[in-house]
């Protein structure tokens, strides 16, 4: 049986969207405190150009000084040749490529077609295999588009069988704007099961429509063993014009248990490690309802630290 994996993206995928700076020393406190919740793997940075995610500038000295933990993979973002030498460089364990199924976000968010795409991070994946290092590719847009509208799912399977065939392990199914229903994500799969091995697939929901725990469930439901979430809801695409943040990951951690399975992330710690970045975020992106208010019906939290409802 797989075994369940969270993979926490808030360090990347969650801070790149933040606008105020957040100094790297409270970055690497942060994973940090990941890194003792339970969670399988920590998407630690991105290696990109400073001038497209200043947040994420400090990349390299992140991976230097970060403690890492027996068991938990740290990964990194990695688009291109020159990100490669410098994640090679702070000897990070898993990289990620990524495309999308649309064309026109491709094109806004790295100025190539889909096929440009592939072709510009083949040699971050033939590089990785050569030094052994598992890949991961993101398929972003893959039920709907803020500039196409919906996406063919036909469309998300040439994509994933393109990664495939160039050596990608893993592929992450992004719901870039969090458009996404339960039946549109179960049409997707059982269109790609039958081609990649559950194994193979993780899930990537963001929560704009209050949908990200449903998705998720739905995916448990036809296998998918591997999800990613941001501690607190935190992120977003800075690309994708109304995507808010992704699935907190406290709301699919008691999503999950509450079907059976045994995720072995402490709920507490999440909620620690969240509660370093307050000091660094701003307020309005924190607004949720006081002590003694309903609590939130997607992840049962109404505190800052914890609600999914960012």
């Amino acid at each position: 049986m797989q075994t369940m994996k969270i993979v926490e993206v808030a360090p990347r995928d969650g801070l790149q969207n933040e606008t105020a700076p957040v100094p790297t020393g409270a970055k690497i406190a942060f994973v940090d405190a990941l890194s003792a919740t339970g969670v399988s793997e920590i998407e630690v940075s991105a290696f990109v150009s400073p001038r497209r995610v200043p947040q994420l500038g400090d990349a390299q000295e992140v991976f230097r000084s970060i403690s890492r933990n027996d068991g938990v993979v740290y990964s990194a973002l990695v688009p291109n040749e020159r990100g490669f030498d410098r994640a090679m460089e702070v000897q990070v364990d898993k990289v990620s490529v990524f495309t999308a199924v649309s064309e026109t976000f491709n094109r806004k968010n790295i100025n190539t077609s889909i096929d440009g795409s592939i072709q510009r991070f083949l040699p971050v994946v033939e590089r990785a295999r050569s030094e052994r290092l598992p890949v991961r590719g993101y398929v972003s847009t893959a039920f709907w588009c803020a500039f196409e509208d919906k996406i063919p799912p036909e469309g998300v399977v040439g994509v994933v069988e393109k990664l495939l065939d160039i050596g990608i392990d893993e592929v992450s199914i992004s719901d870039t704007i969090g458009k996404a229903s339960p039946d549109e994500v179960k049409r997707l799969l059982d269109l790609l099961l039958p081609r990649i091995s559950s194994d193979r697939i993780a899930m990537h929901f963001h929560d704009t429509y209050g949908r990200g725990v449903e998705n998720v469930l739905a995916s448990w439901s036809y296998g998918i063993r591997i999800f990613d979430a941001s501690v607190g809801a935190l992120g977003g695409c800075p690309f994708a014009p109304g995507a808010t943040g992704n699935v907190a990951t406290e709301a699919v951690v008691k999503a999950l248990e509450g079907k059976g399975e045994k995720v072995g992330i402490d709920l507490q710690k999440l909620s620690q490690a969240r509660r370093l970045l307050d000091p660094f975020l701003i307020e309005d992106r924190r607004s949720l309802p006081k002590d003694g208010s309903p609590a939130c019906a997607a992840c049962q939290f109404s505190k800052a630290a914890v609600c999914c409802r960012r």
